[in-house]
Order: structure tokens, then C-alpha cells, then sequence
């Protein structure tokens, strides 16, 4: 192998950069010519292909985003739009391809893979909803970003007397609500995978008031049956009943921005240099993950039918810590 490429897919990650920088020195350490494609399986559609050499990803390390940039593409799902991009990266000497990304862009690696191409995938969502690693690129950055809002909704909730649900991202995957609501010290939190019945809901903040509790907190998945915003239309006919003014934050994108983390930066470093490990070992069709403490491969295949499940030891936890 001589030559690679590296895409980024999907939702960006804090710490994706970081990913990019590690692919490009490590497969240069290697002796390789490295590529970047732009915009994700689109580019890799259209040849927006560029080199990349050490200067090119100077400076990264510490930047949000992705400098390649991602785009959602549809049209890869069919077979024709496949063959197009072998067929780009055949015509510039492409011979293995590190995909940095989520579910969607696994699912994507997998396709080229199942066409014969040598392909690795960098386990990368903020969601951390990617069977194959404890943790993925930039859940540690968003989490942190949520607590900080939390954190400042509590002071102005408790110096009105209010309660707050603030709806954090997620998808189908409630990890960073649920542990947001556990470091953050909610009092509820409203998930996916948890069936609720928004009465119990009401009947908790209003608990948490007869307590004499100065603010309630309530953290919501935006995947959740009941968001945020349904809830807030819910308890618009049990006003009196809370006993809080209530009031609803959504942080949304703002989850996705700004500086990654140390810990975002170390892992993306360690899963990307275990992909251009993986390339140059000759194993391919994988996922690169951190299991327990250690980066680990997980074939695509089974990525792509395993689900993953929340902790429920964590679930548990929180319903004792919400008191």
C-alpha cells in the first residue's frame, strides 16, 4: 500500500480534526501518500480529492469541525453512485480508505467494503450511539457543552423559581441526556428507551417544589416519544399544578461546536492511528473503537447489525441521585 485517502462523514465531531491529523502523519510515517476527500461520500462522488502532507494539517489538532468538510449523501446508497467513487479512486491510486464517522457512514464503509475495497472506519459521533466503542469522537466535548448550559440554567432557574427542560442531542440514543441529567443534577430525565407518562413527569417537578427545591431541571433527548417541546404543550394545562414558571431550553447544534476537548483530542489521535495500523496489517472492513481502555478493531458487519444499549447501571443510578 502507498496510497490512501481519508473522508469525514456524517454530523460533525469535535475532535474529527484531530482524526484527520492522525491518518495524514501516521500514514506518512508509514511511507504513504495521503489524500483527503472533501465533503464525504459526495466528494468521494465527484473526485474532490487533494493531497495532504504534514504542513496541511498543522494547527488542526485544536479546531472544531472537520477541514474536509461532510455532507450528507443519499445517493451513495445506490450501487451505481458506488461504483463511481471506486472508480475516482482507482483513477488516482487510491488503495485503502479510512472513513471517520457515525452509523451512516459505517454503513456506507461497509458497502465499499462488501465491493472489495480496503476500507477502515474511525468511530466518530457525538451521539455514542455506534456499537463497536465505549465511547466516540467528540461525546466528551458535547457532554461538557451541555453541563455548561445546565450549569447556568440552573442559577437564573433558581433565582426566578423555575423549572427548566432542557432538550440535549441524541437521536434515537439517549447517552448524553442521560448523562447529562446525572452530572448535571436533574431531577428528571426524559429518554428514548424509557417509556414515560408525562403526568409522573408533572407529578415529579411538583415534588421537587413541595421539597422546596428553589428550581426543577428536567434533561430530554430530542429522540425521546415526549421532546421538549411536546412536553412544554403538555404542561401548558398544568401550570398550577408544577408550581414552577416553566421554561424550555434546546442547545441543539450548539453541542457540536467549539474546541474539542483533551480527551476528544487523545482518543481521535488513538483510534486514527489504529486505522493506518490496521491498513498496513492488512485488515480491513473494520472498525476502529475504544473498548474499556483499549483501541480495538469490531468487523462492520457487525456494526452495522448490533444495537447499541445504555448502561443499566447508569439508568439505575439516576433515578437514585435525581432524590
Amino acid at each position: 500500500m502507498k496510497r490512501i485517502a481519508v473522508l469525514t462523514s456524517g454530523g460533525d465531531a469535535p475532535g474529527m480534526n484531530a482524526a484527520i491529523r492522525a491518518v495524514v502523519r501516521t500514514g506518512i510515517d508509514r511511507g504513504w501518500e495521503v489524500f483527503g476527500i472533501r465533503h464525504g461520500y459526495k466528494g468521494l462522488i465527484e473526485s474532490e480529492c487533494v493531497p495532504l502532507g504534514l504542513r496541511d494539517v498543522g494547527g488542526i489538532i485544536q479546531q472544531g469541525g472537520t477541514i474536509l468538510g461532510s455532507a450528507r449523501c443519499p445517493e451513495f446508497k445506490e450501487e451505481a453512485s458506488r461504483r463511481k467513487a471506486l472508480e475516482n479512486l482507482a483513477s488516482i491510486g487510491i488503495e485503502g480508505l479510512v472513513v471517520i464517522g457515525g452509523n451512516g457512514s459505517q454503513a456506507g464503509s461497509l458497502e465499499l467494503s462488501r465491493m472489495g475495497f480496503p476500507v477502515v472506519g474511525v468511530a466518530s459521533t457525538i451521539d455514542n450511539d455506534l456499537y463497536g466503542s465505549d465511547l466516540t469522537i467528540g461525546v466528551d466535548t458535547a457532554l461538557n457543552i451541555a453541563l455548561e448550559a445546565i450549569d447556568r440554567l440552573k442559577v437564573t432557574a433558581s433565582s426566578h423559581h423555575r423549572a427548566f427542560l432542557v432538550e440535549v442531542m441524541g437521536r434515537e440514543f439517549g447517552y448524553l441526556a442521560l448523562v447529562a441529567g446525572i452530572i448535571g443534577g436533574a431531577e428528571a430525565i426524559v429518554l428514548p428507551e424509557v417509556e414515560i407518562d408525562p403526568e409522573d413527569l408533572a407529578d415529579e417537578i411538583r415534588r421537587s417544589y413541595q421539597r422546596g427545591k428553589p428550581h426543577a431541571l428536567v434533561v430530554v433527548a430530542e429522540g425521546a416519544a415526549y421532546n421538549a417541546g411536546l412536553l412544554a404543550q403538555y404542561f401548558q394545562r398544568h401550570r398550577d399544578r408544577l408550581g414552577y414558571d416553566l421554561r424550555v431550553t434546546i442547545i441543539g447544534h450548539v453541542q457540536r461546536g467549539g474546541s474539542p476537548g483533551a480527551l476528544d483530542r487523545l482518543l481521535a489521535t488513538r483510534l486514527a492511528a489504529g486505522a493506518t495500523a490496521a491498513l498496513e496489517r492488512g485488515e480491513f472492513g473494520v472498525l476502529l473503537g475504544l473498548r474499556g481502555s483499549e483501541v480495538k478493531a469490531t468487523p462492520l458487519e457487525e456494526v452495522a447489525s448490533r444495537r447499541k444499549e445504555l448502561d443499566p447501571a447508569l439508568l439505575a443510578l439516576a433515578k437514585v441521585l435525581a432524590a
